[in-house]
């Protein structure tokens, strides 16, 4: 699933896209985990596109007079902008007609995600449909302190907790690993054993690997890809993620595999403790 630096690098190519666009209708091509909400989404007709922004791993485009769509890109959603000339694809779900005779238009083989109409608050407030979400990681707000004042009387292992999208949002399976591997943290250490300096290194490292999977365009290891169509980088620079039995790249001990919470967890049983 596209975690937050695939999903922040799609938000980018759209906003470049998409910005100051008219949209001139919205079409239901396929099923969807969430209807479109066609009653909400008729509105939209004639309504400029303003910006296209990010929370967790949702894409808000958001347009003028309070009202955008919210998107989610599930196992294997993707965008992309084509002239209306060129056909559709099967597993096309949704058509944005834009002006200047262009479709966004939404596919995801798995229909795990979607992209439905909603209603944009105009006091800054978050959408209902994303209310309960946790800090993001990239924030100035986001480091020990609010880290280890989450923790309470949790015992969870820490990989665990950094992945409550309660907590922070947006750092999945591949960056939790990669982020514990970086800080030397064992991504089972029960949270209420972590020191404040620890928390501070995890903090960190966090905002580290995520930046650098940015600057790559993300990671593919099965189905994402870009506005352009274009697959991530990143995945040719992790260091424990989907390498279990190979050797570390730090100490050549070999990479330990074990699952939580229903997901792989990759990490170095020498470099973390």
């Amino acid at each position: 699933m596209p975690e937050l630096p695939e999903v922040e690098t799609v938000v980018r190519a759209l906003n470049r896209k998409l910005t100051g666009r008219v949209v001139r209708g919205v079409r239901v091509l396929g099923k969807t985990r969430v209807p479109c909400g066609t009653g909400l989404s008729r509105k939209l007709c004639g309504l400029p596109v303003v910006a296209v922004r990010r929370r967790a791993k949702y894409i808000v485009i958001e347009c003028a007079g309070g009202l955008g769509l919210l998107a989610h890109l599930g196992m294997t959603g993707s965008f992309r902008i084509e002239p209306m000339d060129v056909p559709r694809r099967r597993h096309d779900r949704i058509a944005v007609r834009l002006d200047g005779g262009d479709e966004l238009r939404y596919e995801d083989a798995r229909r795990f995600g979607f992209v439905k109409a909603v209603v944009i608050p105009g006091d800054g407030s978050e959408l209902a449909e994303l209310r309960g979400l946790g800090i993001e990681p990239l924030s100035r707000a986001f480091g020990a302190k609010m880290l280890q004042a989450r923790v309470g009387r949790r015992k969870t292992p820490v990989k665990t907790f950094i992945m409550d999208q309660g907590i922070v949002v947006g750092v999945g399976n591949i960056y939790a690993s990669e982020a514990l591997f970086a800080s030397g943290m064992d991504p089972r250490r029960p949270v209420d054993s972590v020191t404040p300096d620890e928390w501070g290194r995890l903090a960190r490292e966090i905002k580290k690997v995520l930046r650098r999977a940015l600057k790559n365009g993300g990671s593919t290891i099965r189905d994402y890809r870009g506005v352009n169509g274009a697959e991530g980088a990143f995945q040719r620079k992790l260091k424990v993620y989907g390498r279990a039995g190979e050797a570390c790249r730090v100490c050549g001990t070999a990479v330990a595999s074990i699952r939580q919470a229903g997901r792989s967890t990759f990490y170095c049983p020498t470099c973390q403790r």
